[in-house]
């Protein structure tokens, strides 16, 4: 067995263990020969080990044969997972998890670099560094392709790019999901971006100058005074260009976010006009 699966015993379940988890968690698995249950989990286990490929240990223990290590931690019924951080006890579970449940479990414990490639694309779409964001998520979604937030925070930090064409094709193709209805929200806006160059249109030519500088002011990052431009169309025509405007102006509220501080005021603001 690889240096991350090991069988443990009471003569060296200190260093194994507890000194080990100041490097990489440790994750004990009290098993006996006679568990059926501990057929199932264990071999779950061991594949996500090899799968970790040392971000983590795994620690199997007889409890047969170390009683005393049974008690010491209250194992009361097999199978039963004990985890370990920095030489103490930070979780654990009895009985068999599924298996989304058991990689949620390890995940809490020691994240693969993919996940924290994911944290790093959403904390710094929220600072606002979209181009470095941008590069986070295409790491990620390389390894997780369907995941629907990350692509999600992709289409985002395009979006806020002025990136319309890739944003449009990723949302046609957005996958079921409760993020579906966000990106529905965001199409739009993405839509406006890719055609508002190709487009004419005469019908009201105040409006329409307003409408196509609100459009390139949201493609080059000026959001909140696009909205504002929006806005100002709504007020004057609620329908303009069959409710395009309206479309584009709540799409740009869910590219912002409601944690955005100008959030709330803006959805006020076109209640107001539309109602």
């Amino acid at each position: 067995m690889p240096d991350f699966i090991v069988h443990v015993d009471e003569s060296d379940f200190e260093y194994e263990v507890l000194q080990y988890s100041t490097r990489v968690p440790v994750v004990v698995d009290f098993w006996a020969t006679w568990c059926v249950p501990c057929r199932v989990l264990g071999p779950k286990l061991e594949d996500l080990a090899r799968e970790g490929d040392g971000s983590f240990r795994l620690a199997k223990v007889n409890v047969d044969e170390n009683a005393r290590l049974a008690k010491q931690y209250k194992v009361r019924n097999i199978p039963a997972v004990k985890a370990f951080v920095d030489g103490h006890l930070a979780g654990g579970f009895s009985g068999v998890l599924g298996d989304e449940g058991l990689r949620d479990f390890i995940r809490r414990l020691a994240p693969a670099p993919q996940d924290l490639m994911y944290a790093k694309g959403k904390n710094l779409l929220h600072l606002g560094d979209y181009e470095e964001a941008e590069d986070a998520f295409r790491e990620f979604l390389s390894v997780q392709p369907d995941h629907p937030d990350a692509l999600l925070g992709l289409v985002r930090a395009l979006l806020f790019q002025g990136e319309g064409y890739e944003a449009s094709v990723l949302l046609k193709n957005f996958p079921a999901s409760k993020e579906y209805h966000t990106a529905q929200a965001l199409k739009p806006v993405a839509y406006a971006f890719v055609k508002i160059e190709d487009e004419t249109d005469s019908r009201d030519e105040t409006l329409e100058a307003t409408f196509r500088n609100a459009v390139q002011l949201a493609r080059r990052g000026n959001i909140l005074a696009a909205m504002d431009g929006l806005l100002d169309i709504l007020r004057k025509n609620r329908h303009y260009r069959h409710d395009q405007v309206k479309d584009v102006f709540v799409g740009l509220l869910a590219l912002i976010g409601e944690s955005h501080p100008e959030a709330r005021a803006y959805r006020k603001d076109l209640s107001s006009v539309l109602f």
